[in-house]
């Protein structure tokens, strides 16, 4: 997009301010006690936004890599003058002594089981997304938060994006007109590692990082990080990357879960490298409005670097473009100049902020286990017709996919033993 003129009409003190944490004080130097299970790179950026938004102690990390473990927590310790305790086994760290939270950035095979446990313990839970890996694990999540009152955030910072927010009241209040149809997309080149069968590094429990999952032979592109384009752990780009954009989608359209679902695409470019597809068109009837997800890759990012990563809401007056630190509307008439609206936000910092002040107050924060069951079955759906190759039909109310019977059984994947699936 060209960006013809700049202006931000919701309050130009605003434009460009990068938002700063409001710092948890009063009660209490009494510090919140803090545990993380999963220290990887998302792991350490939410303990990052806790250290940022202040009046906490992480008392405890879990990990099946001792690597991990040790290079975490030695981490920490410069951050909070405190040595966490530490543990292989996020079971021990839940039974731990004045523990009030935890933060759970394992890969999503290993969302579900922790997520109830620590509920079951009294804890307070924040998890990042998707919820579940699958939407069986997730309504048992869903249940379990409900019956357990306690305060649970789950990982969807993109709610905190001013940029985001700001277009979401302006589609609301009706200023684009009615919205026709919404288009989001994620262009980008994945980086992909080895993909050779071996032994995993010495330091990795492979059977453990598993889990519940089936246990693959380990390579590096299946292992940290890489695990998100691989089927069975992180389910592809849509479920992992798209799922932040098909939230906002939803958020902003007050929708709940689509009426029915399609989606074509395959791997093109990165044929025997990845196991879910580098280019996938998924296309989700809501009730509002039709809503098309589209990702490539390779090769597509350059084209329009200004637009590869956003949510287009085409409403008959206006089109509004929304992209984490940017939106931009656009008028029918070619003559009105685009308006261009920047505002920076350290999203993850006030996502924390958000659960640590909800944590304190005993209320519940911005994205609730239902809430977030609805953006992950959404996504999870458009993998299963993917899968299916067939068009799909959701019913909300019994949470089936009707008239499908190989896809509906898509909806609950068999646990590994001796791990049990929590889904009644």
């Amino acid at each position: 997009m060209k960006q013809i003129n700049r202006r931000n009409f919701l309050g130009a003190a605003t434009v460009g301010v990068m938002a700063a944490p409001v710092v948890l004080r009063g009660a209490a130097a009494e510090k919140i006690k803090l545990g993380l299970i999963g220290c990887g790179w998302y792991g350490m950026v939410d303990v990052e936004a806790a250290f940022k938004v202040g009046g906490v102690e992480v008392t405890a990390l879990c990990d099946v890599d001792s690597d991990h473990l040790q290079k975490s927590a030695e981490k920490i310790e410069k951050r909070q003058g405190l040595k966490p305790k530490t543990f292989k086994d996020y079971r021990e760290l839940l039974a731990l002594p004045g523990l009030q939270a935890v933060i759970i950035a394992t890969p999503p095979q290993w969302h579900a089981l922790p997520f109830i446990e620590a509920l079951d313990k009294k804890l307070d839970v924040y998890c990042e997304k998707p919820l579940a890996y699958e939407p069986r694990e997730g309504r048992a999540m869903v249940n379990a938060a409900k019956k357990s009152k306690q305060v649970v955030q789950i990982g969807f910072q993109r709610r905190q994006s001013r940029a985001i927010q700001q277009a979401r009241q302006y589609v609301q209040e009706g200023k684009a007109g009615r919205i026709a149809q919404v288009e989001a997309q994620i262009f980008y080149t994945a980086g992909i590692k080895d993909t050779t069968p071996q032994d995993p590094p010495a330091s990795l429990d492979w059977d453990w990082w598993c889990g519940p999952a089936p246990k693959l032979p380990y390579c590096p592109q299946i292992g940290h990080f890489a695990w998100r384009l691989e089927k069975e752990y992180g389910n592809g780009h849509l479920v992992d990357w798209g799922i932040h954009l098909i939230d906002a989608v939803r958020w902003t359209l007050k929708a709940a879960t689509p009426l029915t679902v399609q989606a074509a695409g395959g791997i093109y470019h990165l044929k025997n490298k990845i196991t879910t597809p580098d280019i996938l068109v998924a296309h989700f009837d809501f009730a509002q409005c039709p809503v098309t997800w589209r990702h490539h890759l390779w090769g597509a990012a350059e084209y329009h670097p200004e637009t590869q990563n956003g949510i287009f809401f085409y409403g008959e007056k206006e089109t509004v473009f929304v992209t984490d630190h940017q939106w931009t509307v656009v008028s029918r008439d070619p003559k009105a100049p685009r308006k261009v609206n920047e505002i920076k936000t350290d999203m993850a910092t006030l996502h924390m902020q958000d659960f640590l002040t909800c944590v304190r107050n005993r209320q519940q924060p911005l994205c609730q286990p239902e809430d977030a069951f609805n953006s992950t079955t959404t996504v999870q759906l458009g993998m299963i017709a993917y899968q299916a190759g067939a068009k799909i039909t959701w019913d909300a109310a019994t949470e089936q996919i009707a008239g499908n019977p190989q896809a509906n059984q898509m909806l609950k994947r068999d646990y590994r033993q001796p791990w049990v699936h929590p889904y009644a």
